[in-house]
């Protein structure tokens, strides 16, 4: 099962996509638009994305504050989720964010990317560390439940 994990920000949408048997995400590129609730041609871009790979489930990036409230971009979030699942016709789940847009700048900069370089990857590698916590927590589950 293909399982597709998005960032969600102002005016980008990293992408990432699991492999087939959902062990590994991997970046796969960032939606860019000129204004925020410019969203028809990135949806549209989603659904292209969901037919090549035989997506079956998506899983949004949630930006919970540190402090486990919500934050000012969770509203938004909310209805771009509304608006996937009704135009998708797929599950959209949302998973904690939380830092994974540090964590991808960190990543980048050890690996010696450019600070010019950065912008244009780091919301998909967000977005594979996104999925990437997604998957090991079903992985995890999945072991609880066999344990029982």
């Amino acid at each position: 099962m293909r399982v597709l994990g998005l960032d969600y920000g102002s005016k980008t949408v990293g992408v990432a996509i699991s492999d087939p048997l959902g062990f590994t995400a991997q970046g796969l590129e960032t939606i860019e638009r000129p204004k925020e609730n410019k969203l028809r041609k990135t949806l549209a871009r989603i659904e292209q994305i969901i037919e090549e790979y035989n997506v079956e489930k998506i899983v949004l990036g949630y930006p919970l504050n540190m402090n486990n409230t919500e934050g000012p971009r969770v509203q938004a979030t909310r209805e771009f989720q509304a608006m996937l699942e009704k135009r998708t016709g797929l599950q959209v789940e949302l998973q904690d964010e939380r830092l994974t847009t540090v964590s991808a700048e960190r990543v980048l900069m050890e690996s010696g990317v450019r600070r010019e370089n950065r912008k244009a990857v780091i919301d998909k590698i967000a977005a594979a560390m996104i999925l990437q916590t997604w998957l090991d927590m079903q992985s995890i589950k999945a072991s609880f439940e066999e344990k029982k």
